[in-house]
């Protein structure tokens, strides 16, 4: 998908830009939603989550004004500096800064009640000290901040590294609208905790569109992170806090949160955990990297274009969260070394809530695997559904892999309950090699794998074993030894519960375990009953055989 940086940029940057800034250069002039890629079908977006075009600021006018009842702050050419703890609201134009300059232990709340802050030389908000800072869009107001800085060439330590820049705990909050356009770098920069909650919050940024280096918090509200040249949303400490806890997680414990990202799109440098929250309402996430964002650069330095990236462990336990990404969809890292001494596990944990996925994979095994953005089609060799180094566990909730290299893929594959559905385009399930031995182990739950009835690819492939003692598997496959619907270098072992394949498979089974005569691999859609539940499903082309094994009742059609 060929696009002219320019004109990125403004598609990015304008949809909530303030026509009255005519100093920012800028007009409401159009908007960019994904598009379909070679290989690849159109990502939809889920009902109820946020969109690139879901917070919108009017026009802001008026002379600037800031007052506070218990504060201090000075003015000086358009730069107002607060210099103790107290409440402050600001309304109308100003072009110039806001600097927090406070003490160690104060909090400083700023009220923005239509405000637009735009600054052509540094932060327009920066606090330099503070312990902690709040931020509040009132009821009502729409609010935005402009950095119309040009874009970062080089490290400058007297620079803020976004539009609004943090040294202290930061929280962005309110029932009004925030719009963030940064130019320079990042959108939110937080050197410490970031939290968002309640608020209508659209960052757009060249750099991560919202970043807080030790932690990110979203509680509730709509937000919309665009990054045009690098990653969504972003932390970065890996050492520990004062109370002994690890820096470096993202938590969405509700809100409707949209990604759109020309690299990766929420990437955690220690944990990426979703649950629901203290407010009662759980997430519901959209994220699109890589060309499919409909931001991507040409001269993005970008080179990983993941859904959702962990450096340790990824949790989904609540939400919705749907990924369409051109790289894998969420990923864990096994052995990075963190600054807290310990060492990343590379596990992926879903106990509940529902995870879509496609990723872009086009038909047969690609070599090299780094994309180059733009007018470079973004194809990342062996980009998986869900890949964990470590052990993936899924306990609960509905798994859709709509298209992958692999679907899953983790050294240890751990499977009790849920239903995960997948469709790749080399193997559906790879337990691969890594610390442990390769094992796939079925305990409980619905597979339901796809994969061409032909070529160089197996439905569920473990380079150990594979064994299983309850749950319904179905696996599709090619109808010969070496490319099959179920295949381990050391056996395939069923003791409870039902397996069938639709192709080759060389199963052992035990426990009770028997065969049942059934005919379910021709092409169109079947129903199988197992002791009383029916679950029905579709098979896209023909296969070769149906081999069924299982300690219950079983019957389809």
């Amino acid at each position: 998908m060929k696009k002219n940086v320019s004109r990125i940029l403004a598609l990015a940057l304008c949809v909530i830009m303030l026509a009255a800034l005519a100093a920012c250069g800028k007009d409401k002039s159009g908007e960019t939603s994904p598009t379909a890629q070679p290989g690849g079908s159109t990502p939809s977006v889920p009902s109820g989550a946020a969109t690139d075009d879901s917070v919108h600021a009017s026009e802001v006018t008026g002379e600037f004004l800031m007052t506070t009842a218990d504060g201090a702050f000075a003015e000086n050419g358009g730069k107002y500096t607060i210099t103790k703890a107290g409440t402050y609201s600001l309304r109308g134009a100003l072009k110039g800064q806001v600097v927090v300059s406070a003490g160690e232990a104060d909090e400083v709340i700023l009220e923005l009640n239509g405000a637009a802050i735009t600054c052509d030389t540094d932060s327009p908000i920066k606090v330099l000290s503070a312990d902690k800072v709040e931020i509040s869009a009132k009821k009502g107001t729409q609010n935005v901040i402009n950095d119309n800085r040009a874009e970062k060439t080089a490290e400058d330590e007297n620079m803020g590294e976004g539009a609004i820049y943090s040294k202290a705990d930061l929280k962005l909050k309110g029932t009004g609208t925030l719009a963030v356009n940064a130019s320079y770098n990042n959108g939110v920069h937080c050197s410490k905790d970031l939290t968002i909650q309640k608020l209508a919050l659209k960052v757009t940024a060249v750099g991560s569109a919202i970043k807080g280096s030790d932690s990110i918090t979203v509680k509730s509200g709509t937000v919309v992170a665009i990054s045009t040249k690098s990653d969504g949303i972003k932390t970065s400490s890996t050492d520990l806090s004062k109370s002994g806890e690890a820096r470096g997680n993202i938590e969405l414990l509700g809100g409707s949160i949209a990604v759109y990202s020309a690299g990766d799109g929420i990437q955690a440098a220690h944990d990426f955990i979703m649950q629901t929250g203290s407010e009662g309402t759980a997430a519901n996430v959209t994220v699109f990297t890589g060309a499919y964002s409909g931001y991507t650069a040409e001269d993005s330095a970008a080179e990983s274009f993941k859904g959702v990236k962990a450096a340790n462990e990824a949790f989904i336990h609540s939400g919705v969260i749907t990924v369409s990404a051109y790289d894998d969809g969420i990923q864990a890292n096994l052995g990075t070394q963190f600054d807290s001494g310990a060492v990343g596990k590379g596990c992926v944990t879903i106990t509940g809530g529902t995870v879509t996925v496609a990723v872009f994979s086009p038909e047969g095994k690609t070599g090299g695997g780094r994309q180059g953005p733009g007018s470079h089609q973004q194809a990342v060799a062996g980009a998986d559904g869900i890949h964990a180094d470590g052990t993936l566990t899924i306990s609960g909730g509905t798994i859709n892999i709509d298209s992958a290299y692999e679907g899953l893929e983790a050294n240890v594959i751990n499977v009790s309950g849920g239903t995960t559905v997948i469709t790749a385009n080399d193997d559906g399930i790879n337990a691969c090699k890594g610390q442990a031995s390769p094992l796939m182990n079925v305990t409980g739950g619905i597979i339901d794998v796809t994969v061409p009835a032909n070529g160089d690819v197996d439905g569920i492939d473990s380079n150990g074993s594979y064994e299983q003692t309850g749950g319904l598997v179905i696996t599709r496959g090619p109808n010969i030894e070496m490319a099959a619907a179920i295949d381990a270098e050391a056996a395939v072992q069923v003791t409870g519960g039902t397996l069938i394949a639709l192709g080759y498979g060389r199963i052992q089974t035990g426990g009770g375990v028997g065969e049942v005569s059934l005919s379910l691999h021709s092409e169109g859609t079947h129903t199988v009953t197992v002791d009383g539940k029916s679950y029905t499903f579709t098979n896209s082309s023909a296969y070769g055989q149906t081999i069924c094994v299982s300690d219950a009742s079983v019957s389809g059609n």
